[in-house]
């Protein structure tokens, strides 16, 4: 149903950002086929499938790709593939007897997408490395944090899923349109400290327009303006308040009491956010989360109760959006963006390595002779 009904994937599994990436061509209707290590079967019931709803979407057909006929049966796949995405360090794929140039001469269309953390190539290419270096790498941990304290990695959010599973699957896509127009493939090379870097566009834009300084939780977009920031109630609870722009800010005091408060500094007077912001949080302590949601909810002051992981599928506004599903008694969030014609959606359950092997072999093109073969010979599990 989804838009990209009809596009065939390869995806040689890995973690992180490259399941985050098949798990959003799957949501959108491709036909992924996710290539487990044959090392990795160890059975299970397909009825209570497993919880890692990263891997959601996909069949799983398990591969041995040190032997010849796992290699060879990669290939026979890619000739009838519209993309594969790796995420193996530059030169893996190439070892091991797949890499681009092999797979697009079976295939010049193919999209070969790349996911790696430093690049297919630079100083930094064969060192192994995590979110958290990659995004350090590219300039966007070190302004993230309160001031006068170390900076704050945001989750794995930035590198591994925002600036390289979603990169990779944006990437991907435009290849396969241009692959469309063209008859010809490609290498899409999706590093993350590249998409990291991309993410913090617009504050190298605020700096150069001297906007944006150097020191940490000072800005107007990193905890430093009293205007934006979280807040405990209460009942040791949180509400977040973004009132940037002076209309909505008008709002957030008129509702605060402050409106007409002789006391009250201009809202950009950098030299009295520090001070703002204390008496913000006293005002913010004297209600309960729900009260401050009974007085704020439904207004422009640009506020919303900060909610936990278990508390956010709950919320009337995401019930009614259907932002998050329940599928096999595991709570995820729903696929994403909406489409008015061609609606994306969960077309199945994880699966176990291997659960698919012979179902997709034979869809895929394999007579069931030689898919019974390449089991006898070891190079499916």
């Amino acid at each position: 149903m989804g838009p990209l009904a009809g596009v065939k994937v390869l995806e040689l599994a890995g973690i992180g950002p490259g399941p985050f990436c098949a798990m959003m061509l799957a949501d959108m209707g491709a036909d992924v086929l996710r290539i487990d290590r044959a090392q990795s079967v160890v059975g299970g019931d397909p009825a209570n499938p497993p919880a890692d709803v990263l891997n959601r979407g996909r069949r799983s057909v398990a591969l041995d790709l040190k032997h010849p006929d796992g290699v060879e049966t990669l290939l026979t796949l890619v000739e009838s593939a519209d993309a594969l995405i790796e995420g193996f360090r530059p030169g893996v794929c190439e070892r091991l007897g797949f890499g681009p140039e092999v797979c697009l001469a079976r295939n010049p269309k193919l999209v070969f997408g790349r996911m790696t953390g430093w690049g297919q190539d630079g100083p930094y290419a064969q060192m192994a490395g995590h979110d958290i270096n990659y995004i350090a790498l590219a300039g966007a941990l070190e302004p993230i944090g309160r001031a006068g304290q170390r900076p704050l990695p945001p989750l794995n959010l930035v590198g591994d899923f925002g600036g390289g599973g979603m990169l990779l699957a944006f990437g991907v896509v435009c290849a396969l349109l241009e692959a469309q127009r063209s008859g010809e493939g490609q290498v899409v090379d999706a590093a993350m400290v590249d998409g990291a870097a991309v993410l913090m566009t617009m504050f190298h834009a605020f700096r150069a327009m001297g906007i944006w300084n150097d020191e940490r939780g000072t800005n107007l977009l990193d905890t430093g303006a009293y205007f934006y920031e979280v807040y405990e109630t209460a009942d040791g609870k949180y509400v977040s308040i973004g009132s940037l722009e002076p209309q909505f800010y008008a709002t957030l005091l008129d509702k605060l009491g402050l409106a007409d408060d002789p006391s009250m500094p201009r809202q950009h007077d950098r030299s009295q956010w520090p001070a703002m912001k204390e008496r913000f949080a006293e005002i913010f302590r004297t209600r309960t989360r729900d009260e401050w949601c009974e007085l704020l909810e439904g207004t422009d002051a640009c506020f919303a109760p900060v909610l936990s992981m278990a508390e956010a599928p709950h919320h009337p506004h995401n019930e009614h959006r259907g932002t998050f599903v329940t599928r096999n008694g595991v709570v995820q969030p729903a696929p994403a963006p909406r489409f008015s014609r061609t609606p994306a959606e969960i077309q199945r359950p994880p699966a176990f390595p291997g659960q698919h092997t012979d179902e997709a072999l034979v869809e895929w093109g394999f007579a069931p002779d030689r898919v019974a073969e390449l089991r006898q010979a070891g190079a499916i599990a």
